[in-house]
């Protein structure tokens, strides 16, 4: 994918400088992941749309004044360690916090970080075990389904944060199910990079 293709679909500008971090880490996910399975292996040859462009639309549905976002499982840095490259650019004094219970993935996002020139918190322990971030924004992908991952989220959460939430085509009834314990506002925004998936955009979340 080019700089043009990239922009176009993702509908914000993106320097050079920042294109080509995301072109490094691309390049370091390929070279990690026969040894830790950081993506699915099938998801390799489409890994700037699935996987990259895919976690970059996250950001353009937070607000512009985040002073810390706090992505839980980061896993092979989808969304977090792209988040973090995006942030340098557009809003450099945001703190970002990765949070990755995997050893050897945390270690994979520490190398990363540090060949990127970023500047993440990276925590080797579980959301649920995790002293409370209160993190303005917080994302999740693949992590949990919506039952077991607001009670994460509203650990993390402070009293004016979003959770911005990447979903598939059964969204609807993760939100059902969720609505039994818990109350929020929701917004689904539609996905640039499948037609069946959303980013589920929660606020308000308060337990009954």
């Amino acid at each position: 994918m080019t700089l043009e293709e990239f922009t176009a679909a993702l509908g914000r500008d993106v320097s050079r400088e920042t294109f080509a971090r995301l072109e490094a880490f691309a390049a370091l996910v390929h070279r990690w992941n026969p040894a830790i399975n950081l993506v699915a292996k099938s998801t390799l040859p489409h890994l700037w749309h699935r996987h990259i462009l895919d976690s970059a639309q996250i950001l353009g549905h937070a607000r512009d004044d985040i002073a810390h976002w706090a992505d839980l499982g980061s896993g092979g840095g989808f969304p977090g360690i792209i988040i973090a490259v995006l942030l340098a650019q557009d809003s450099p004094q945001t703190r970002v916090t990765l949070v990755e219970s995997d050893q050897r993935k945390a270690t994979f996002l520490a190398e990363s970080s540090r060949q990127l020139g970023l500047n993440p918190v990276i925590l080797t322990t579980r959301a649920e075990s995790t002293r409370p971030l209160a993190a303005d924004v917080i994302s999740a992908r693949a992590l949990a389904p919506l039952p077991r991952l607001l009670p994460l989220i509203a650990l993390h959460a402070a009293p004016q944060t979003i959770a911005l939430l990447p979903k598939g085509a059964g969204y609807q009834q993760e939100l059902a199910e969720a609505a039994a314990d818990w109350r929020f506002t929701s917004t689904a925004h539609p996905s640039i990079t499948d037609p069946k998936a959303v980013i589920l955009e929660l606020r308000n979340l308060t337990h009954v």
